[in-house]
């Protein structure tokens, strides 16, 4: 019983706060179906209450968009004790909460917030459902929201608590995008492709956003998403180029993961891939700064080691590198052309 304590403290307090901001007949009372706050709408499904029935453990779920792979979600399930898991995003409604809470299971409870405003990330009852949370999801949909949203703000704060507290997280999609050290913001509103982002990777239109997440495993990584399927091998080749031009590194790396696949990282930092249709996660690993990235100009970045994680392999993040690689190459853009050995 004494270990559930600092969990029922948590929802009184959110209970409480939302009393006092809404009165009697407030969400808390409610069946969480799509009750609107401001900054927020919130759903929930399960019994919040309960106890976690298995033991918790730090992973993070890098989650390439598409549809899930379900023995990933188990994954992530499994590390947060099939316990309590809270969904963030900025857009759509419960849909993810109720696949979670009906066909992957085994857990006790799901929550869900969809951001609207800033305001929401600041919210007493947001931020004690999130500390009280036993795993967190970050859905897909448009990153640019979730910095606006979520950096600098209570929510941000939290998350990397929540990871720090040796609990797992897992983002897709847009959620994937905001894991890494530096982030493709899409900050300038649109989606970028690799040609345009070849041809000038210190432009405008490649918003590489920092100091954002602080996660274990993660401080020299660039992520992208939709990998193999939108050809973004060299768009992921240029956001190394900018954010190593930025913040004058040279050890960053790049993750790319497929659609309907996901890297799951467990607590060592020993990564395995989970896949409905055979894909991958992609390590690019430059050895050098590029050698023409200025502004204006186009990218020409040579000799970059790309190497394909699969089922069978096994990634350290410790070392940067794999075991049982899927695939091996090297890649080259010259003059913003990418060109693969």
């Amino acid at each position: 019983m004494s270990s559930n304590l600092p969990r029922l403290a948590l929802l009184l307090a959110a209970a409480l706060s939302l009393s006092a901001c809404f009165g009697p007949g407030g969400a808390i009372r409610g069946t969480g179906n799509g009750e609107v706050h401001k900054g927020y709408t919130y759903y929930r499904t399960g019994d919040l209450a309960a106890a976690t029935p298995g033991d918790r453990s730090m992973g993070l779920m890098l989650m390439g968009g598409g549809d899930w792979p379900e023995d990933a979600f188990r994954w992530l399930v499994s590390k947060a004790g099939n316990g309590h898991i809270v969904i963030l995003r900025a857009s759509y409604g419960d849909e993810l909460q109720q696949r979670m809470y009906e066909h992957i299971g085994g857990v006790v409870s799901v929550q869900t917030f969809v951001f609207n405003d800033r305001v929401g990330a600041d919210d007493p009852f947001v931020l004690a459902a999130l500390r009280a949370a036993d795993g967190i999801f970050l859905a897909g949909g448009d990153q640019s929201r979730y910095i606006r949203f979520w950096k600098g703000t209570g929510v941000n704060r939290v998350l990397d608590d929540h990871v720090r507290a040796g609990k797992p997280l897992g983002g897709t999609s847009a959620g994937l995008a905001i894991l890494g050290t530096s982030s493709y913001g899409a900050l300038d509103g649109g989606s970028l492709d690799s040609r345009s982002a070849m041809r000038n990777p210190l432009g405008k239109s490649v918003t590489i956003d920092t100091g954002f997440l602080h996660l274990p495993y993660l401080d020299r990584i660039v992520t992208d998403s939709h990998f193999a399927e939108r050809n973004r091998l060299g768009r992921l080749i240029s956001f190394l180029a900018k954010a190593s031009a930025q913040q004058e590194r040279e050890d960053l790396v790049g993750i790319g993961v497929d659609e309907d696949t996901a890297l799951c990282i467990d607590s060592r930092g020993v990564a395995q891939v989970f896949s409905r249709k055979n894909g991958h996660a992609w390590l690019v690993v430059p050895d050098r700064p590029a050698e023409v990235a200025r502004p204006g100009e186009a990218l020409t970045y040579t000799d970059i080691r790309v190497i394909g994680v699969g089922v069978e392999s096994q990634l350290d993040l410790n070392a940067i590198a794999v075991d049982t690689p899927a695939f091996e190459t090297v890649a080259h853009v010259r003059d913003g052309e990418l060109s693969i050995d």
